[in-house]
């Protein structure tokens, strides 16, 4: 079996009229500057020398026209505005191209593992962009996975296709929205015998900046704000799920604020908001906690895995289920904001688990309440 996988990373290239070249290493200097605010200390976690780091701080100057830190005699360095600017760029270009690098990584080892093996060794999974469903890669001595991020009509459509083993799906845990989920999804779902696999629980809602939070903490406030509001892509099952909600309380979809810019991950939603180019966001609690934003829990979702039902004997779904349940996978998940492990590996239908949903509803007496918010 093929072991050594390829991985591809975004990398900044200044060049400027002379041709000159400044390196990547200029944004690790500068985040373990905003974080450590010694110059000292930063050169050394950066790998560089202090001269080294002290050379291309003011080459950065002497090209930008203005400092990227602020060094006082006695309170050590800090980022200056641009230093900022330039640092919070470089997270929202990770963040956005991130999964989208990751996908075109594992379909270039997939096609590599094909040309070595002559067939599909490996777990092919299409799934929304997530932090649980990300963690699978991370035990590559367990299983071999080929994770590909797609909005969740591309994921379908490859299932049904045969151009993948596992696609992820999510519905909230609030049965009305959930068959509502599936109604808008029923033509990738009906007379295909797909299995559905449990794997997470996942909580999505506003992220704002700390100062925001006695603002907003429903929907109603959010429009009648009018704070600028960055949301997912229009394909994205966030975005459904988003619309679903201002319908629910009775909340026209222009009624919010929206940037014309739209994100494909819940990462780059909040590194935007984080950025301060936009005030709100919607999207996973771990996305939230990430950037260091204040989150309102707006719906509950289940992430789970669908598979044809030919293919629930195959040996490597059979590893995938043992992965999902084994105890170092598990603490992985726990460390993650706002998911939590729903009975992961056990196999079900949509009409039992949305009937399980009501059951816990009808149990709680009143169902699932967010702050400030129903579902």
């Amino acid at each position: 079996m093929h072991t050594k996988k390829l991985n591809i990373s975004p990398a900044w290239v200044f060049r400027t009229e002379d041709g000159e070249l400044f390196e990547p290493v200029l944004f690790r200097l500068l985040e373990s500057i905003r974080d450590t605010g010694k110059l000292t200390v930063a050169a050394e976690a950066a790998g560089i020398s202090y001269r080294h780091a002290w050379n291309l701080l003011n080459r950065a100057t002497h090209v930008f026209g203005l400092p990227l830190v602020i060094m006082r005699k006695g309170q050590g360095t800090s980022l200056s505005d641009l230093g900022e600017k330039l640092l919070w760029a470089d997270h929202r270009v990770k963040a956005r191209l991130g999964p989208q690098i990751d996908s075109m990584a594992s379909e270039l080892n997939d096609q590599v593992q094909q040309l070595l093996a002559g067939s599909h060794p490996v777990l092919r999974l299409h799934a929304s962009h997530g932090y649980a469903v990300a963690l699978l890669p991370e035990f590559p001595d367990q299983l071999e996975i080929n994770l590909q991020y797609r909005n969740p009509e591309e994921a379908l459509s490859a299932l049904n296709n045969g151009e993948c083993d596992l696609a992820s799906f999510h519905f909230p845990t609030c049965p009305e929205r959930a068959r509502e989920i599936l109604a808008h999804y029923r033509h990738h779902l009906s007379g295909n015998n797909l299995k559905l696999i449990r794997f997470v629980t996942r909580r999505e809602g506003l992220m704002f900046r700390k100062n925001q939070q006695n603002r907003i903490q429903s929907l109603h406030d959010l429009a009648d704000s009018q704070l600028r509001f960055i949301g997912r892509d229009r394909h994205s099952g966030t975005r459904i799920l988003f619309n679903l909600l201002l319908k629910q309380q009775g909340l026209a979809e222009d009624a919010i604020n929206r940037s014309p810019q739209q994100e494909f991950t819940h990462t780059a939603v909040a590194a935007f908001v984080a950025a301060g180019m936009a005030d709100v966001g919607f999207g996973v609690e771990a996305a939230a906690r990430q950037f260091g934003l204040t989150f309102v829990e707006l719906a509950r979702e289940h992430y789970l895995l669908l598979c044809r039902e030919d293919r629930l004997n195959q040996t490597n779904l059979s590893r995938l289920i043992g992965l999902m349940r084994s105890e170092p996978f598990i603490g992985r998940l726990q460390e993650l904001p706002g998911y939590a492990p729903d009975n992961p590996g056990e196999i079900t239908t949509f009409e039992a688990l949305i009937a399980g949903d009501s059951d816990n509803q009808e149990s709680e007496g009143a169902g699932t309440k967010a702050e400030g918010f129903r579902q």
